[in-house]
């Protein structure tokens, strides 16, 4: 384990974690240019940790759980903070953390009931995800400039995040209760 932490992809990741809270105080103090900065450099070194862990052959369990797991502390920790400050509407930002949260309790149930562990993201979860992180940061683009294109931009992925948020959550569920169903009727099949 103490190796997999000094990988250069998880370091990145850990990285990433660092972020959040400069990024939040920025985004607190109105500092948008540098919140969207900061928001930038997470976003490179997301996709940064992914190729190093392909290039140099580095990926590890403990990467499969912190990559995700720094991708939604930094979504939902924005989405929360933004709404705060009223530059995303609050019920973007409930439906976005009620899906993680359903997701989370849900995963966590069938993983200590039944051992399951598949619970990778479908192409709608992770389109779901490319909007959430294209929406935050056109609402911190939005606070620097007042460009009408932008604020058209910033309505048009809010209420796409809105909708990918909730088919995705939903896709999942079906998805997992299909994978469970698969599961149990191969084993009742087979014994």
């Amino acid at each position: 384990m103490n190796r997999q932490i000094w990988t250069a992809p998880n370091q990145l990741t850990l990285l990433r974690l660092i972020f959040i809270p400069f990024i939040v105080m920025n985004v607190a103090e109105g500092d948008h240019g540098w919140a969207l900065g900061l928001f930038i450099a997470a976003g490179i070194s997301d996709g940064l940790d992914g190729l190093l862990a392909r290039l140099l052959k580095q990926k590890t369990v403990l990467g499969q759980y912190l990559d995700p797991i720094a991708d939604k502390l930094l979504l939902s920790t924005l989405f929360l903070v933004l709404a705060f400050k009223q530059h995303i509407p609050w019920k973007v930002t409930i439906i976005v953390l009620s899906r993680d949260v359903i997701i989370i309790v849900i995963c966590s149930l069938v993983y200590a009931t039944m051992n399951f562990r598949d619970f990778r993201p479908s192409i709608v979860g992770k389109l779901n995800t490319v909007s959430q992180v294209l929406t935050i940061g056109l609402v911190l683009l939005d606070q620097l400039t007042h460009h009408p294109w932008v604020d058209v931009a910033t309505t048009i992925s809010l209420w796409t995040t809105f909708g990918l948020t909730i088919i995705s959550g939903v896709h999942y569920v079906i998805r997992l209760g299909q994978q469970l169903h698969q599961l149990h009727y191969g084993k009742s099949a087979g014994a």
